[in-house]
């Protein structure tokens, strides 16, 4: 496999590397009377139907991040699995946090053993769509659509707020979601379409 064609994989930190709505919940929870669990995070704006300000909302959790050793991973072994990753291909961290947010972010990449080649950060998720990437590892529903109406596949890391996302899709070679309980699942998934391919639309139609 040359590096020309190797994949070009764009992953995402928060909900998929990072827990940082745990954090989020040690933060917020202590000042409210009623208060909130995984159960009430069923869509992607929960917040709103909580009457939370967006603003309000997107502020602590740069907060949280400000503090990023008290995020934690989504599950073990990061390192190991986005280790596997990289052997698929190139593994970039594609992110839309906050810009102030960013250095602190990288600082837990590292705290975690994470390695990736490079850190793309955009002002909204959907802009993510727009960028040269073969597929992404995601867990926003919102993104998720983003990417496959331009015609890419998405890995869907499983959240509560992305169960709305249809896995099925329409039309038979339009670009699937592949939903993953666990990021050693993304490897599994992407390596079964062959990671010699560099077209998002090969790998649309070959996994079942």
């Amino acid at each position: 496999m040359t590096m020309s064609n190797r994949l070009k994989i764009a992953l995402d930190v928060d909900g998929v590397l990072a827990d940082v709505m745990s954090a989020w919940l040690a933060r917020t929870n202590p000042g409210r009377l009623v208060p909130i669990t995984t159960d009430d995070m069923d869509r992607w704006d929960f917040w709103d139907r909580l009457g939370i300000r967006r603003r309000d909302f997107y502020t602590e959790l740069d907060d949280c991040w400000r503090e990023w050793r008290s995020v934690p991973p989504t599950e073990q072994d990061l390192a190991g699995a986005v280790s596997s990753l990289c052997k698929l291909g190139r593994v970039d961290i594609v992110t839309a946090r906050s810009a102030d947010t960013n250095p602190f972010v990288k600082l837990w990449l590292d705290w975690q053993n994470i390695r990736y080649a490079g850190y793309v950060s955009v002002p909204y998720g959907a802009m993510k769509a727009d960028l040269d990437y073969d597929i992404f590892i995601d867990d926003s529903p919102l993104n998720a659509e983003a990417f496959l109406k331009k015609g890419k596949p998405v890995v869907l890391y499983v959240q509560p707020w992305n169960a709305c996302v249809r896995e099925e899709r329409e039309e038979e070679e339009a670009p699937r979601v592949y939903r993953i309980s666990s990021l050693a699942q993304a490897a599994e998934v992407i390596s079964s379409c062959g990671a010699g391919s560099s077209t998002a639309g090969h790998m649309g139609s070959d996994v079942r």
